[in-house]
């Protein structure tokens, strides 16, 4: 299942969603434009490689520069094609300019790399010797998907369902479609860790960035604006008093 779309209409020009799709695309032009073995080397140095992380001695012995640290930020805007970059950017247009909208652009920016980050650490926690590198923007699309749940929960999402060799469309509401894709990642992770070969996908990445959306989302969201009550004005007559509605 894919969502195209939902029913949600923002009131404002979503820049921090706009910024973020496009340093997306000019990495990835960037990367077009490497020879084989140069994109390998770009992948290693600037993904998230657990091992360089946990080990500073094997980091050293295959010569990566400082422990790393910096890759938790520069490993979300980085792909490994095509599809991995549409599938990343089309879901943050669809749900992140509203959350934007709702959020404002400076705690949205802090929502987005806040579940990067975090979806980083998860998959270094889980995988602390793993040499291979974690790239994609998928956490934080995935804390985006958290904080869209909490914010907008009856939101009307089409999603595109495949049935044998027909497409079909199907509306349903955010608090079904977001619980349903979270838990195909979780049991997809689990599946993961008992057969290590079942996929190269950083399932449990996204587990944690959708949590820490859902986390983060209860926080930086604005307060509702205060009513103040007008002041009641009574008014004596013959018999009678008026007290003026709000």
């Amino acid at each position: 299942m894919f969502p195209i779309r939902d029913d949600q209409q923002p009131t404002r020009t979503p820049m921090v969603t706009w910024a973020l799709l496009a340093l997306n695309v000019v990495v990835f032009a960037f990367q077009l434009g490497m020879p084989d073995w140069v994109l390998e080397r770009f992948y290693l140095l600037y993904g998230i490689v657990p091992a360089r992380i946990t080990d500073p001695q094997w980091a050293w012995y295959n010569g990566f520069p400082g422990g790393g640290w910096l890759t938790f930020l520069t490993s979300l805007f980085i792909h490994g094609g095509w599809l991995h970059l549409l599938a990343n950017m089309w879901t943050l247009w669809l749900f992140g300019d509203d959350v934007e909208d709702r959020l404002g652009p400076g705690r949205f920016l802090a929502l987005y790399l806040g579940a990067g980050l975090v979806a980083g650490s998860v998959q270094v926690l889980l995988f602390p010797g793993m040499t291979m590198p974690t790239i994609g923007a998928s956490g934080a699309v995935a804390g985006v998907m958290g904080a869209f749940l909490l914010l907008f929960p009856l939101a009307r999402i089409d999603i595109l369902v495949p049935v044998f060799f027909f497409f079909f469309v199907w509306q349903v509401p955010a608090v079904f479609y977001l619980p349903f894709w979270f838990l195909g990642e979780v049991l997809s992770g689990t599946l993961a860790l008992a057969v290590p070969t079942f996929s190269n996908v950083a399932f449990w990445a996204h587990v944690g960035g959708f949590l820490t959306g859902l986390a983060l989302v209860q926080h930086l969201r604005p307060e509702p604006p205060v009513r103040r009550a007008r002041p009641v004005e009574i008014i004596h007559g013959p018999g009678f008093v008026i007290l003026p509605g709000r």
